[in-house]
């Protein structure tokens, strides 16, 4: 499974202005509306369903990687998101550290195959050190995609 084949190219920030976890995930939400990858009318149910997984344990893994993530009835196909804070957010992470690179992964309600591998997919390439510090200097969408289309043809 390639990151490519479920992150919208619409729905990249390198400039996500949000300076706390709700306001990253609505950001990331607002991204996929934008995208045309949510309906707009179902943007609070989702950023509901998201915030009640944060409430169960938050989905910073650490090194300044937050992955939040929940299924809904408002996809029918695993979707994504991608934002860069360049301050850091707060997101209390498992390290205590600050949190930099955001994907946002929203699956269908009855999927569990495609969103755990696409679970396990970021968080392999995202303990690359290299990966994370060329997405974290990437300064536009284009950039963020030629980084991760590279990466997803080396590791398959």
């Amino acid at each position: 499974m390639k990151i490519m084949d479920f992150l919208s190219r619409q729905a990249i920030s390198t400039d996500i202005k949000a300076t706390d976890k709700e306001g990253v995930i609505k950001e990331l939400v607002e991204l996929l509306v934008a995208a045309e990858e949510i309906d707009k009318r179902d943007r609070n149910k989702l950023l509901e369903t998201l915030m009640a997984r944060e409430a169960l344990g938050s989905t910073a893994i650490g090194q300044g990687v937050g992955i939040p993530h929940g299924k809904s009835d408002c996809v029918k196909k695993l979707v994504a998101a991608f934002g860069i804070s360049q301050k850091g957010v707060n997101f209390d992470s498992l390290d205590g550290e600050p949190v930099y690179l955001f994907f946002l992964l929203v699956a269908p309600q009855d999927s569990a195959g495609p969103h755990l591998k696409a679970l396990a997919r970021i968080s392999r390439l995202l303990k690359d050190k290299y990966f994370r510090d060329s997405l974290r200097q990437a300064k536009d969408d284009k950039a963020v995609i030629k980084i991760i289309v590279q990466e997803d043809e080396r590791k398959v």
